[in-house]
C-alpha cells in the first residue's frame, strides 16, 4: 500500500506539555507524504480549542474523532481497548500513537500472563516510545522482570508495525538485540524559528537590561525541579543579573510560590503562570541567557532542550540519564548532581560570569545539535519508518 492510499489515524488524547507540538509536527509529516489522516483527540469543552488552534492550516486535511466518550472518560478501559475502538470508528487501516506509552507498560503486562490486545490491533498499530524505564532498568528489577516477557512476546508475534524511540543510545541497543524487529530511532525535532532577538525579545517581556535570564519553562511538576530552580534564585545575591523567567501552566504553591513571589517583588523574575502560545514560548527562548532543566528522575529526551537548542542557548541540566548525557556528550551546557541546590546555583553563577567566547562556544554546540535533531532528520526517520520513501 502505498503513503497516498493509505488512511492512518494518529491516536493522541493528551493536550499538555510536549504533545500537541509533537502531533503537530507529525500531521505535518504524512501529510507531505500524502497520507489520508484521521486524528483521535481531546475534542471535549476546555481542549479542542486548544487542539484546533494546534493544528491551524491542517484542518481542512484531517479528520478529527474523539478520544472521549460521552461521560468524558476514554472509551472502553482507556488503554489498547480505546484505540482499538478508535482506529474501527475511523475507518483507517492502521493506527499509530504519539506516545506509545499511553497503552505499552498496560501491554507488556498483560502478554506476560498471557492476555493480548485486541485482535484488530495486530499488524496494524505502531507509535513512539518516549519513556521505556524497564527497558534500561537493570537485568533484575521488578519492572523488567514484570514487563520484558511482555513486550519480547509481542515482539516475536508480531505485533508492531514500528517502535519509534527517542533515545539513540537505547534505539541502536535494541536495533542490535532484536535486529528483525521494526525499532527505529527518531530524533526528538528543533523547530525552527527560536533563536529571535535577545534584546527585543527581554525588552517586550518588561525584563530589565543586563540581565542575565534563566529560563524555567514547561510544568510546575516537582519532577521538573522548578522548587530548585527558585531556592536557587534566592540563594544569590540580590545583586546579581540572575533573573528567572518562568513560564507556562506551574500553579506553584507553598515556598516555591512564596519564593516566586518575593523574586518578582524584588523585579527578579518574571512568572507567565498559563498556557502559552507557540508565540510566546518562541518570545521567552529568545529572551533567554540559559534554560534550565533541573528534572529530577528524568527519563528520556525534552522538548525544552530541543528548543533551546533551536535558540542556541545553553542549559543547565542534571546529570542524569539520557539529557545528561546529551549534554555532557554534545557540551550543550553544563551539568550538576541531580537535586543538589548548592551545585544547581553555582552553576548559574558561572553562566552570569560567561564571557563572549563562551556564550559563542555554547552556542555553537547548539546549532550542531539542531541540525543533527532538524525537522527534516525527523521527518525522514518518521517516514522511513512507516516505508515510505
Amino acid at each position: 500500500m502505498t503513503a497516498s492510499s493509505q488512511h492512518l489515524l494518529l491516536y493522541e488524547p493528551r493536550t499538555e506539555g510536549h504533545h500537541l507540538g509533537w502531533l503537530r509536527f507529525i500531521a505535518e509529516d504524512l501529510l507531505s507524504a500524502d497520507f489520508h489522516l484521521s486524528i483521535a483527540a481531546d475534542l471535549r469543552p476546555g481542549s479542542r480549542a486548544r487542539v484546533e488552534q494546534n493544528l491551524a492550516g491542517l484542518l481542512g486535511e484531517v479528520k478529527l474523532i474523539s478520544a472521549y466518550d460521552g461521560t468524558g472518560r476514554r472509551h472502553l478501559d482507556g488503554k489498547a481497548r480505546s484505540v482499538a475502538h478508535c482506529l474501527q470508528a475511523s475507518g483507517a487501516e492502521n493506527v499509530f500513537l504519539c506516545a506509545l506509552d499511553e497503552i505499552a507498560s498496560h501491554c507488556w503486562r498483560g502478554a506476560t500472563f498471557g492476555r493480548r490486545p485486541p485482535v484488530a490491533l495486530r499488524g496494524h498499530i505502531g507509535g513512539i516510545y518516549h519513556r521505556p524505564r524497564f527497558l534500561a532498568a537493570s537485568k533484575w528489577s521488578p519492572a523488567r522482570g514484570l514487563k520484558m516477557p511482555g513486550f519480547r512476546r509481542l515482539l516475536r508475534e508480531g505485533w508492531w508495525r514500528q517502535m519509534l524511540f527517542v533515545d539513540e543510545f537505547l534505539a541502536a541497543d535494541l536495533q542490535k538485540d532484536y535486529p528483525l524487529s521494526p525499532v527505529f530511532f527518531l530524533p526528538d525535532a528543533c523547530p525552527s524559528g527560536y533563536d529571535g532577538d535577545v534584546v527585543a525579545a527581554q525588552k517586550q517581556l518588561g525584563i530589565l537590561p543586563d540581565r542575565n535570564v534563566f529560563l524555567f519553562y514547561g510544568t510546575g511538576a516537582r519532577r521538573k525541579g522548578l522548587h530548585l530552580a527558585v531556592a536557587a534564585m534566592l540563594q544569590l545575591p540580590p545583586a546579581s543579573p540572575a533573573f528567572l523567567l518562568c513560564a507556562g501552566h506551574q500553579n506553584p504553591a507553598g515556598q516555591t510560590a512564596a519564593g516566586l513571589a518575593q523574586l518578582v517583588r524584588q523585579n527578579r523574575a518574571c512568572v507567565l503562570d498559563r498556557y502559552v502560545t507557540v508565540e510566546e514560548e518562541k518570545l521567552c527562548f529568545a529572551a533567554s541567557d540559559a534554560v534550565l532543566l533541573p528534572y529530577l528522575n528524568h527519563f528520556g529526551t525534552s522538548g525544552v532542550l530541543s528548543r533551546a537548542m533551536s535558540a542556541g542557548k545553553p542549559v543547565i541540566t542534571s546529570d542524569e540519564q539520557l539529557l545528561g548525557r546529551l549534554t555532557r556528550e554534545r557540551q550543550l551546557g553544563l551539568v550538576f548532581p541531580s537535586g543538589n541546590l548548592s551545585a544547581l546555583r553555582e552553576q548559574m553563577l558561572q553562566v552570569t560570569g560567561f564571557s563572549e567566547a563562551d556564550r559563542a562556544r555554547f552556542a555553537a554546540a547548539a546549532r550542531r545539535y539542531a541540525e543533527t535533531y532538524s525537522r527534516a532528520a525527523f521527518r525522514a526517520a518518521l517516514l522511513r519508518s512507516l516505508a515510505v520513501t
